[in-house]
C-alpha cells in the first residue's frame, strides 16, 4: 500500500474538530436550541487545558462534561473553548483546547464524533513528554535510556499506529 503523504487522517480530524467549534460557537451566541445538549470528553493533562487542582485530582487523565442546563460564560475561539460549570455546588471555569477533545456527543439526535488526540496539532510535543514521563516512571533516564536493574521498559512506539 502507498504511503499517505497527505495525512488524510489528520486532515479529517481537524475538519471534524471544526464541526465542534462551529456548534459551540453557535450555542455561545444563541443558546442551546430544542433538546440539544452535549457530552464532551477531553484529556485533562493536554497542553492548554485549565481546570482546578481539585478536578485534576479527580480526573487525572480524562473527563467528560455536559453542556445542558447549568452552564455559563461559554466562549469559543479558533483554538478552544471556555465554559463555567458547577461541580458539587462549586463553580469552576474550564478552558479546553479543541486539540484535547476526545469525544463529542449530542444524545438528542444521536450524533457523535470521536477524536484521536495524537492527531491534533501539537500532539508530537505531548507524545514526547509522555514518552519521557513513562520512561521516568519505569525507572529509566529519558536522556540516556539507562534501565534500573531488574526493570524492563517497553517503548510507547510498540503500541503506536504507524503512519
Amino acid at each position: 500500500m502507498a504511503e499517505d503523504h497527505m495525512r488524510y487522517d489528520i486532515l479529517a480530524q481537524e475538519a471534524l474538530r471544526g464541526v465542534v467549534r462551529k456548534v459551540l460557537a453557535e450555542v455561545a451566541k444563541t443558546g442551546l436550541p430544542g433538546e440539544h445538549h452535549f457530552f464532551i470528553s477531553f484529556v485533562t493533562r493536554a497542553p492548554g487545558v485549565r481546570l482546578s487542582e481539585k478536578l485534576l485530582g479527580q480526573y487525572d487523565k480524562e473527563m467528560t462534561i455536559v453542556i445542558q442546563n447549568q452552564y455559563w460564560d461559554l466562549k469559543v475561539n479558533e483554538t478552544g473553548f471556555e465554559v463555567g460549570l458547577s461541580f458539587d455546588g462549586i463553580p469552576e471555569t474550564l478552558v479546553i483546547p479543541f486539540s484535547a477533545v476526545k469525544g463529542f456527543f449530542d444524545p438528542s439526535v444521536q450524533f457523535g464524533l470521536q477524536f484521536d488526540p495524537a492527531t491534533a496539532p501539537g500532539a508530537a510535543a505531548v507524545e514526547a513528554k509522555a514518552d519521557a514521563d513513562v520512561e521516568a516512571a519505569a525507572g529509566t533516564d529519558a536522556a540516556d535510556g539507562e534501565e534500573k536493574p531488574g526493570e524492563k521498559v517497553v517503548s510507547l512506539d510498540a503500541f503506536r499506529k504507524k503512519p
